[in-house]
């Protein structure tokens, strides 16, 4: 065992309100394998939270901390607080605001720490202003809102990246990935198989594995020729393409196209066309703060007023009502939901 195995690697989660609980559990769960088959122990971990109170993760549950942002050295070069940072975020990450953390990330970023983000956490690196020249990783759900938030930087739909000393993934069980690549660099896949086999996990998936479920899978399509052409649908949102431009990327007549749609989907490319952009607008609505104006555009519609109405025959509502309904209160929604089934 060679100076590296055998020192103990510290690792800090940060955990952010709302927090995802199966990004943090499957980042934490391989070190505590890894130290039960490996002696001396070679991870280390602690629980952070900006005040050192419990943290709620998305899924309701309150999660104690270990410590605060104040009860934390600053690092120098004679201390490290720890060898890798993590933040573990996931909803509404978009609206989390903490100068004392940003500024702490700035810090240990500063004196070469790693500094990673699990789940949505590539977001808050990326308002910290860690993610310039960098590749990164998020939740396949935050992509649009992030590249319109963030387009300079290079964002990736894979698993996990681990760029120099900035590791993100897209949350989910890709935290299980990403630490498996770190306890294999450490300690080897020797340790990595035993942990898999723990977590029933029957493979370690590469950073560029599929985030999403197959296009198949996701929607039920089995026709090829059907699956490109809503690969294309997919790739152009901004600038949708017309029923006479996919045709001739298909070499299938409109009417050919027309039928398939028809009778694999249940309705028309146009209208298939129309709610693959409304999902988009709608992920933009509620990840950014662009103005109604601009998330119709980046969705591909010529006005406004016409956005607004196909958001309404889809969603019920208009899109700036959508938007103010993300921000009430958690508690808030509860108790409006218990109120409409009393009526």
């Amino acid at each position: 065992m060679d100076a590296c195995e055998s020192r103990t690697r510290t690792f800090l989660f940060y955990l952010v309100p709302n927090f995802s609980m199966i990004a943090f559990a499957t980042a934490i769960e391989p070190l505590r394998l890894a130290n039960r088959f490996h002696p001396g122990e070679p991870y280390d971990w602690r629980l952070v939270s900006s005040d050192g109170e419990p943290v709620t993760a998305s899924n309701g549950v309150s999660m104690q901390v270990d410590a605060s942002l104040a009860d934390l050295a600053a690092p120098s070069q004679e201390h490290t607080p720890a060898d890798v940072v993590l933040v573990c975020s996931g909803l509404n990450v978009e609206r989390y605001q903490n100068p004392k953390l940003f500024a702490w990330l700035r810090r240990l970023h500063g004196h070469g720490i790693t500094v990673g983000g699990l789940c949505t956490g590539a977001w808050i690196l990326a308002e910290v202003g860690l993610l310039e020249r960098c590749r990164c990783a998020i939740h396949w759900e935050n992509l649009p809102g992030f590249t319109e938030k963030f387009p300079g930087i290079e964002v990736h739909s894979s698993l996990f990246e681990m760029d120099r000393n900035i590791y993100t993934c897209a949350g989910g069980t890709a935290s299980l990935d990403m630490m498996l690549h770190i306890i294999s660099e450490q300690l080897g896949d020797a340790i990595v198989t035993k942990v898999c086999e723990q977590c029933l996990a029957d493979r370690v998936r590469n950073a560029y594995d599929r985030q999403r479920l197959p296009l198949n899978a996701r929607r039920g399509m089995k026709n090829k020729k059907l699956m490109y052409i809503v690969e294309q649908m997919e790739a152009n949102i901004t600038e949708p393409l017309s029923l006479a431009e996919l045709s001739d990327r298909t070499h299938l007549s409109r009417r050919h196209i027309e039928r398939m749609f028809r009778q694999h989907v249940g309705q028309s490319p146009a209208r298939f066309y129309l709610g693959l952009r409304l999902e988009y607008a709608r992920s933009l609505l509620l990840q950014t703060d662009l103005n109604i104006v601009d998330v119709a555009v980046a969705s591909g519609f010529v006005s406004a007023s016409h956005f607004s109405k196909c958001y309404r025959n889809r969603y019920g509502v208009s899109p700036q009502v959508d938007r103010n309904a993300a921000y009430i209160p958690l508690e808030d929604l509860h108790v409006m939901a218990m109120d409409a089934r009393a009526h």
